[in-house]
């Protein structure tokens, strides 16, 4: 028999906070029209803009494991890709922490893989192949506790309409409206073959939202789109730049040589 659903939390960054989705009065997003599939039930979102796994772990967990969920999202990671600090061991570290913490607490956990995000947001041929090669490792240490944990995971990748542009707001890297539908589909499909109980399927019909202008376009190139370029441009920048020489001195680009890439045996804790 499928487990009821009585507490719901979504973990994670500014996708989460549902950023791409704008309704009056701020953001509705991901977590809130999956939320929408369980009614009467207990949700939190403690989710915040530019959060890291480590943001995650002790700052969002300890209020999620108050709510005694029965199902946990998580999605987060991206903004740990785009930080010098990068660190694949302290990110499985974390990762395996807050997935480990959620499932001894009886919440049946869906996470995501992530997309090749170059094919979306176009970047400048050096800063493209850091960015592949730093997502390949994330999405190694996510595979590693995924097995460890058997929980339910959203391949971005392969989720349907991943690459096509309606599935993007205007900054494309957030979803849009039929983005944050669609990846809230996903995660309902994965709780469900989790055994929970979903009464109420994730509508892909798009309502309630603000209808985005060529203007809201410019504005966002303009005050949000070139700043954030040059923030992340100057963390990112080293190592993009050291895909580069080794690209000159002829070794890998890509794979296990991009970045002191560590196998994944590398993030598996012993049993």
């Amino acid at each position: 028999m499928a487990k009821a659903v009585r507490s719901l939390v979504v973990l994670g960054d500014s996708t989460t906070v549902g950023v791409g989705d704008p309704v009056r009065g701020g953001w509705r997003g991901v977590g809130r029209l999956l939320a929408a599939s369980f009614p009467d039930v207990g949700y939190l979102n403690p989710s915040f803009p530019g959060a890291r796994v480590a943001s995650v772990r002790f700052e969002q967990l300890p209020a999620a494991l108050l709510a005694e969920p029965d199902a946990a999202v998580l999605l987060a990671g991206m903004n740990d890709t785009l930080r010098s600090d990068f660190d694949a061991v302290r990110l499985h570290e974390h990762l395996d922490a807050i997935v480990g913490e959620l499932v001894a607490a009886g919440a049946s956990v869906v996470t995501v893989r992530f997309h090749d995000h170059s094919r979306v947001f176009r970047l400048p041929g050096a800063l493209r192949r850091a960015l592949s090669a730093r997502i390949a490792e994330l999405n190694e240490v996510i595979d590693a506790v995924v097995r460890r944990y058997g929980v339910g995971c959203v391949d971005l990748d392969l989720m349907d309409g991943a690459y096509a542009l309606e599935t993007w707001a205007v900054d494309r890297l957030h979803p849009s409206e039929l983005g944050h539908r669609r990846l809230a589909q996903a995660f309902a499909n994965r709780l469900a073959e989790l055994d929970c109980a979903v009464p109420k399927p994730v509508s892909l019909e798009c309502n309630g939202g603000i209808r985005i202008t060529p203007l809201h376009h410019l504005a966002w190139l303009v005050f949000k789109g070139v700043p954030w370029l040059w923030k992340r441009g100057r963390d990112f920048l080293p190592f993009a730049a050291t895909i580069v020489y080794r690209s000159w001195v002829g070794k890998a680009e890509q794979g296990a040589a991009a970045g002191g890439h560590r196998p994944v045996e590398a993030y598996r804790r012993p049993s």
